[in-house]
């Protein structure tokens, strides 16, 4: 029998991965904002992980665990995955700082060539960017985020998209068209 914990617990992770699967489809799909996510999505090859972390401690342990699995899983079955701590590093200084944490455990398991984390968070903050420029929207997720990718896949869809280099810069002039308005819309679009 489930205990009343591990069932709210359930309720809440299923709420976060659908808000998160909603962001990725109406955002970060639905803008092309990453032009490699759409293959994934559709074809289910995303492994969702809401963590219970509170700490950084408990979030490290986390991360290990899913660098590992991801490393040891079929790509065909499971070729990325979305580490959502929404009770963890919910700061933007403290998530930014658990980065070196996060590539440090990358090199201790040796995965170093294999796999990578991409960091994404409901406060991105660029480094030479203001708090509220639109353009921190590109990495600004509905919580928390560390995404374990395949460094293959990464090679791969880089090959696939010959003009990868300017991602970065169609993101900005598609934010900048939108605009903060239109980026709320596009939430907002997201949660209904």
């Amino acid at each position: 029998m489930k205990t009343a914990t591990t069932s709210d617990h359930e309720v809440f992770s299923s709420e976060v991965i659908a808000h998160t699967k909603l962001w990725l489809e109406r955002a970060v799909i639905g803008l092309n904002l990453c032009p490699f996510v759409k293959a994934v999505f559709i074809k289910n090859q995303i492994r969702y992980v809401v963590s219970s972390a509170e700490t950084a401690e408990e979030l490290l342990a986390d991360l290990v665990r899913e660098l590992n699995y991801l490393q040891e899983a079929d790509p065909e079955k499971t070729d990325t995955t979305l580490l959502i701590h929404p009770d963890a590093l919910r700061d933007f200084l403290d998530y930014n700082d658990f980065l070196d944490v996060a590539d440090a455990a990358i090199e201790e398991l040796d995965l170093e060539g294999e796999l990578q984390v991409a960091s994404f968070h409901p406060d991105y903050q660029f480094a030479d960017a203001a708090i509220g420029d639109i353009g921190n929207y590109t990495n600004r997720s509905p919580y928390p985020t560390l995404h374990l990718l395949r460094e293959s896949s990464v090679e791969r869809a880089v090959d696939a998209f010959p003009e990868a280099s300017d991602i970065f810069n169609k993101n900005m002039q598609t934010l900048n068209r939108l605009g903060l308005d239109g980026w709320k819309r596009v939430l907002q679009q997201s949660e209904d």
